[in-house]
């Protein structure tokens, strides 16, 4: 498997990536946007924009509206910092925002985890299939469903 390795981050270290990563884009990492972040970064696995509304919400002790955690979800996808599960329409934070590579979920029916791979050798056929089609592929999500090894 042809993958690449990087930098894992976790807790305050991925908050700080994430920030850092939303910056350098010119957007601002408001309050809302690192509380969204941080409730992402703390689910065990993919987390629905309802999910992170009810966490957040609790949290500030106030009301935030799914459509709000919808906006800003789409900003942390098209800024590398959450991956959608597209089966599960769900979102998983991204441990290494600073690196660009096409996605690769391997989500168990059963618990609902999904466990995020990279390989770049297979993402990187799926383009080439695309483009000998005519079609360019924006960003190829690949997802196999199945069983993980702790509910086997």
């Amino acid at each position: 498997m042809a993958s690449h390795h990087h930098h894992e981050h976790a807790g305050p270290s991925l908050s700080d990536a994430a920030r850092s990563t939303l910056e350098a884009r010119g957007e601002q990492w408001t309050p809302m946007r690192a509380a969204i972040f941080d409730a992402l970064a703390s689910e065990e696995k993919p987390a629905s924009a309802y999910d992170i509304a009810d966490t957040v919400s609790k949290a500030r002790g106030k009301r935030v509206a799914p459509n709000s955690v919808y906006r800003i979800l789409d900003l942390f996808v098209s800024s590398n910092l959450a991956m959608r599960v597209e089966s599960a329409n769900a979102y998983v934070a991204n441990a290494h925002p600073g690196c660009l590579h096409d996605c690769i979920f391997l989500v168990c029916r059963q618990c609902g985890a999904a466990t995020h791979v990279d390989d770049d050798a297979l993402t990187g056929d799926v383009r080439q299939v695309a483009a000998h089609e005519g079609f360019t592929a924006e960003r190829p999500v690949i997802e196999v469903l199945g069983t993980c090894a702790k509910c086997a």
